[in-house]
C-alpha cells in the first residue's frame, strides 16, 4: 500500500512537471510572438492554454484523491497541498502569457513607439524564474527555491523603470497612447509572472521545511 502510494505522489510531481514545461514554452512563444509580431506564433499561445488549463484540473483532481484515499499526514501531506497551490500558480503564469500573446495581436504589426528591448529582458528573467523554481520543486531544493526573491526584485526595478518610461512617454507623444496603454499591460503580466514564480518557491519551502517563508521580506 505505501509503495503504491509513493507511485501517486510521483505520478502528482511529474504532472506538475509537464504542466510546468508546457507553460515556461507558453511564456518563450508569448514573448517571441509578441517581440515579432508573429499573431500565428501568438494564436498558438491562446490556443495552447486549454491544455495546461485541463492539467491544473487532473492535479486538483488527482490530489483531493488522493487526500481522500491516503488521508495522509505531515510531509505527505504538505506536498499534496503544495501540489495543488503550485498547480493554481503555474495556471496563472500560463494565462499571463496568453495575455502577452493577445498584446501582440491587440499591436496588430504596428511599429512599437518605444525600444521594446527592455520587455525582452525583463521578460527573460521572468521565464528564467519560472524555469528555476520548476527546477527548484522537481528537485526539493531549497537553496535554489530561494534564489527567486532576488530575481523578483530585478523584475520589480525593471518593471518600475519601464512604467517611468511609458509614464514620461505619454506627455510628450499623445498619438501612441493605445499602444503604451498595450505595452504597459504587457509590463505588469511579466511583473505578476514573477509574483507567482515566487509563490511557487514559498509553497517549496514550505513543503520541505514545514515553515511559511515571504520571500519578499
Amino acid at each position: 500500500m505505501r509503495e503504491t502510494f509513493a507511485d501517486d505522489l510521483r505520478a502528482l510531481h511529474n504532472k506538475l512537471i509537464e504542466m510546468g514545461r508546457l507553460t515556461e514554452v507558453a511564456l518563450q512563444q508569448a514573448i517571441e510572438s509578441f517581440q515579432t509580431q508573429n499573431k500565428k506564433l501568438a494564436m498558438a499561445v491562446i490556443d495552447g492554454d486549454g491544455s495546461i488549463d485541463k492539467f491544473e484540473e487532473e492535479v486538483n483532481d488527482f490530489a483531493l484523491w488522493l487526500i481522500a484515499k491516503q488521508q495522509p499526514v505531515a510531509t505527505d501531506l504538505r506536498r499534496i497541498v503544495a501540489a495543488i497551490k503550485i498547480a493554481s500558480d503555474i495556471e496563472r503564469i500560463a494565462d499571463f502569457a496568453v495575455n502577452i500573446a493577445k498584446a501582440c495581436i491587440r499591436i496588430g504589426g504596428q511599429p512599437f513607439v518605444i525600444d521594446i528591448r527592455p520587455f525582452v529582458l525583463m521578460h527573460r528573467l521572468a521565464t528564467d524564474m519560472v524555469s528555476t523554481v520548476i527546477a527548484a520543486y522537481d528537485q526539493e531544493d531549497v537553496s535554489l527555491a530561494a534564489q527567486i526573491a532576488d530575481m523578483d526584485h530585478q523584475v520589480d526595478e525593471q518593471y518600475g523603470e519601464l512604467m517611468k518610461s511609458l509614464l514620461e512617454m505619454e506627455k510628450t507623444d499623445k498619438e501612441a497612447l493605445a499602444q503604451m496603454n498595450v505595452l504597459a499591460l504587457v509590463a505588469r503580466y511579466m511583473e505578476r509572472t514573477a509574483d507567482h514564480a515566487t509563490n511557487i518557491a514559498e509553497h517549496l519551502i514550505y513543503l520541505v521545511k514545514g515553515k511559511h517563508y515571504d520571500l519578499n521580506d
